[in-house]
């Protein structure tokens, strides 16, 4: 029985795009690969073989024989472009994006994408990447051994809120009972139960499946606000607290270079999320500033108390959490 995934359209050729081309070429057979992006964008993707076909016009076209379109664009085109997918997609197809935040985009598609007769969307995001961009820092394992999140059916607006809702009190909870800022935790007793027959059991979404493990990736499925808050606290406040240290150091460096002149390797681990573009960055943080705010205001309360503890031996617990939260992170990766 042939593969169901046999054609491949990649909106948009940049550093995901280029990387989940790479990896099919390197990890599986016989899959056709289109590219499609800007004209300079798409050509070299095709110069360099990573890509079967390049265009960079009618996006009709560009989707019309896929078995998978797989959206590799920012936040903001993945949203303008996805009404024309929907209305272009082959009906057996299967639609997917990569985008950073997912609940704007799995709203967005559930209405543009109805089930039935019609193409199937699946929200994604490859928990992998880097602080450079572009088809030039492409590679086909950036995805091995790394977290893939799928997102499972969404619940209706009216149960996100209240999730959002409720995390918000129990973050405020929280900051006024512990002298310790600690992250909120979404609830879970107030969350509808899920659906038995999700976008897991399609066969479509099997193939794709599949097609993660083979290039060595780690497919995990969660709800589209699950996966908005976390990545919000592992990924997206690490981001501005680079930045924000970035900056900091920058506006006080003198005539002679310092302090970075006596910088050593620790610095330069620190901060490497900060050569992250803006331009990357800023529909992830448009699209997820509720859950930024509330980390940001946490991990300052936070800051304060490091300060206030700073000739006191209780900064030694703060030492041992992050500690072992490092052990944790290096037994997971």
């Amino acid at each position: 029985m042939p593969h169901l995934i046999q054609r491949l359209t990649i909106l948009g050729t940049g550093l995901i795009g280029g990387s989940f081309a790479l990896a099919l070429k390197k990890y599986t057979a016989d899959i056709f690969i289109h590219g499609w992006d800007r004209s300079n964008a798409a050509n070299e993707a095709f110069g360099r073989r990573i890509i079967d076909r390049a265009s960079s016009g009618s996006v009709k076209d560009a989707v019309a024989e896929a078995d998978l379109i797989y959206i590799s664009l920012p936040i903001g085109a993945t949203l303008d472009i996805l009404t024309e997918v929907a209305k272009f997609a082959p009906r057996h197809a299967l639609v997917t994006d990569a985008c950073s935040t997912k609940l704007r985009i799995t709203q967005e598609a559930a209405a543009l994408f109805p089930g039935g007769d019609c193409p199937l969307f699946l929200g994604g995001h490859p928990m992998a990447g880097k602080e450079l961009s572009g088809i030039g820092a492409a590679d086909g394992d950036l995805f091995r051994d790394h977290p893939y999140a799928l997102i499972t059916e969404p619940y209706s607006d009216a149960a996100l809120i209240a999730t959002a809702a409720d995390a918000a009190a129990v973050a405020d909870a929280t900051a006024a009972e512990s002298s310790f800022a600690v992250a909120p935790k979404i609830p879970t007793e107030s969350l509808p139960p899920q659906k038995k027959h999700g976008p897991e059991s399609d066969a479509r979404v099997a193939a794709f499946v599949k097609i993660l493990e083979q290039i060595g990736a780690r497919p995990l499925w969660i709800g589209a606000q699950q996966h908005d808050y976390a990545v919000g606290l592992a990924s997206h406040l690490p981001q501005l607290a680079a930045v924000a240290l970035a900056s900091f150091l920058y506006d006080r460096l003198d005539e002679n270079g310092l302090p970075i002149t006596l910088a050593g390797p620790g610095l330069r681990d620190s901060l490497r999320l900060a050569g992250s573009s803006y331009t990357l960055w800023r529909d992830i943080v448009l699209t997820n500033q509720e859950i930024l705010a509330a980390s940001l205001e946490l991990f300052a309360r936070h800051i304060d108390e490091l300060r206030e503890r700073l000739a006191s031996r209780d900064l030694e617990a703060d030492f041992d959490a992050a500690n072992e939260l490092y052990r944790l992170l290096k037994g997971i990766q």
